[in-house]
């Protein structure tokens, strides 16, 4: 099986013989084409055409021919629709034969979005190596945990060896630290083979601030009406926006079709500026159904600060008009206050009623769906989720962002979390309607911090690294600045080595104990949970007495789902009903201080 997906922009082989290149670029006059061959260099005048393109076809390039377009001014560029770009993005592109790769997972049609379990993780410190082929030798053990997906944060090409991935400027160039086009597709393979799906995270609201050649020689890429903190938005709203809004249309199927991802997670969608009548991410999502989701599944997972669940909506048959989930930081921001009682920052809007604030999420989805947000200073936030399936969420303890937003990267765990209370809210979440995430390393509570690194530019360098340290200006710990010298520097490549995953800690206590607990609740799940939820219409409820929190879900066969958990010192007693599927810190009927008790109500009783 040879796949491929064919694009407008960049560099297209032909059947005969030879490339066909374009670039657009309206406001140049003439762009020359630049091939580098036999140790030399080769331009090509390139043929300007209607509707602001650049076009010709070469017949001495083909496979492997590294490239570049010089502008009027003299500057060379690399291809913005570069499948590869071996010498990072300041370099020559190269040309790729997508069809060069035999894809062996021809009976792969992915699963449906309420079997997921999703595993996030950073190819670059997932494993010592690093690489999309040592992360492809792990994934067994992740199938055999019960994890259904894995989440690849981006992997678009960015400036130097070490970065999460969200300052990519080449959106169609596999970071060459990780490896090659090929590599990856391999990678994706090998999770087809283990019955895992692939989501990637793409960041379709901003370029990264270096490396993104665009700007020189393409201002109608941008639209200088609305302002971000990148500078002028990406234009999908503005004049000429068609082009632009294709070539990210076209970088979402793209991924999908030619590397076979199953999915694909919107970074920050809230950050995009588009006042068309279609928002690109629902024109992103009509595409890719109308394209292989007709064939096979497809997901849409969004992250939006925003809550709006106007993206969520489903169809008469229960099926997502556009998105399929989105994250909830609501989930995360309640949780993270039972489990360490803080209240900076945004945790002041769920410190008040910290149990309520959970139970809400969990029944609802959205903790905020229209209240006013005092972080906010009183702006309300958020639309009405309760009518959304527990499947329209994507729930989580941990994330890229939660852990390497704080100033040392430090995970939930000791001494911050007591063990009993961090278990507990495990099992809230794997064992909620919710589709549950993991951050890579949490299965068995890793050690290593993930912390903020990039490897900029020398100037640009020290920018980041003194802007970093004044974020935490505002918090007491910080005020003083011999405490925030101590804070990493995000371009030493020790703050990059210290957040690679140790993985001989699986095996060790207290880790495997941990792994031995997420392995069980994922079983739990799989086997009394997932069966029921394909076809989930609407959330559930909840109720709040002192410190013990009940939640009850409809599922889709009729049966009821239940959580008790009781979040105080003193014992509680919660009804018992149905079939108890799981519970710990339990005395007969009773829940001691952070015990909990799932149960399944079949339907009639």
């Amino acid at each position: 099986m040879r796949r491929r997906h064919a694009m407008p922009f960049g560099a297209e082989l032909q059947a005969g013989a030879g490339v066909r290149f374009r670039l657009w670029a309206p406001s140049a006059e003439a762009i020359t084409l630049r091939l580098h061959v036999d140790g030399g260099l080769r331009e090509h005048p390139m043929q300007r055409l209607d509707g602001g393109w650049h076009a010709c076809s070469v017949d001495e390039a083909g496979a492997g021919t590294r490239y570049d377009f010089v502008t009027p001014g003299g500057l060379a560029v690399p291809d913005p629709a570069s499948r590869s770009n071996p010498d990072d993005v300041h370099s020559a592109s190269q040309v790729v034969d997508p069809q060069a790769h035999d894809w062996r997972d021809d009976g792969w049609t992915g699963r449906p979005w309420h079997e997921a379990v999703i595993y996030e993780l950073h190819v670059g410190t997932f494993t010592d190596a690093g690489t999309f082929a040592a992360a492809a030798e792990r994934l067994g053990t992740l199938a055999a945990l019960g994890v259904t997906a894995i989440e690849l944060m981006p992997v678009a090409d960015f400036p130097g060896r070490r970065g999460w991935g969200y300052d990519g400027v080449l959106l169609f160039a596999p970071e060459s630290a990780y490896g090659t086009p090929e590599d990856l597709k391999r990678l994706v393979e090998a999770a087809h083979g283990h019955g895992l799906m692939v989501l990637l995270d793409v960041v379709y609201n901003h370029f990264g601030p270096e490396g993104n050649y665009l700007h020189a020689y393409c201002p109608e890429f941008f639209n200088a009406a609305h302002a971000t903190p990148w500078g002028a938005a990406i234009n999908f709203d503005g004049a000429a926006n068609r082009t632009v809004r294709d070539f990210y249309v076209h970088n979402a199927l793209y991924w999908i079709e030619e590397f076979h991802f199953d999915g694909l997670r919107l970074d920050a969608v809230h950050a995009i500026r588009d006042d068309s009548a279609i928002h690109i991410a629902c024109e992103i999502a009509e595409a890719l159904a109308a394209g292989p989701g007709r064939e096979r599944h497809v997901h849409v997972v969004l992250e939006n600060d925003a809550n709006e669940s106007r993206f969520l909506l489903r169809d008469a048959s229960g099926r997502p008009r556009h998105a399929d989930a989105q994250w909830n930081d609501d989930f995360h921001h309640a949780a993270h206050v039972l489990a360490t009682g803080e209240a900076d920052g945004y945790y002041a809007d769920y410190a008040d009623a910290p149990i309520a604030r959970f139970g809400r999420a969990l029944a609802e989805g959205f903790v905020y769906q229209g209240d006013p947000s005092a972080f906010r200073d009183g702006e309300p936030r958020g639309e009405p989720s309760a009518h959304l399936p527990g499947t329209a969420f994507v729930s989580f303890l941990q994330n890229h962002d939660q852990i390497g937003n704080r100033a040392f990267g430090e995970r939930l765990g000791p001494p911050a979390v007591q063990p009993d209370r961090l278990e507990m809210l495990l099992a809230c979440l794997l064992l909620s309607p919710h589709v549950p995430m993991l951050f890579m390393g949490e299965e068995y509570g890793a050690s290593s911090p993930f912390l903020y690194f990039c490897d900029f530019g020398p100037e640009l360098a020290s920018a980041v690294a003194k802007g970093r340290r004044e974020e935490f200006r505002r918090f007491a710990a910080f005020r003083d600045e011999a405490a925030r010298a101590r804070i990493p520097d995000p371009n030493d490549e020790s703050t990059f080595r210290a957040s690679v995953l140790k993985w001989s800690e699986r095996e060790a206590p207290p880790h495997a104990a941990r792994r031995a607990l997420v392995q069980q609740l994922l079983a739990l799940r799989s086997q009394w949970l997932v069966p029921r939820l394909a076809g989930m219409s609407a959330g559930g409820q909840y109720r709040v007495d002192g410190t013990l929190l009940q939640v009850r879900w409809p599922l889709a066969d009729g049966a009821g789902w239940h959580l008790a958990a009781n979040f105080g010192a003193a014992p509680a007693e919660p009804p018992r009903r149905g079939h108890v599927v799981f519970e710990r810190c339990a005395d007969g009927p009773r829940l001691r201080g952070d015990g909990v008790r799932i149960a399944l109500e079949r339907a009639g009783g």
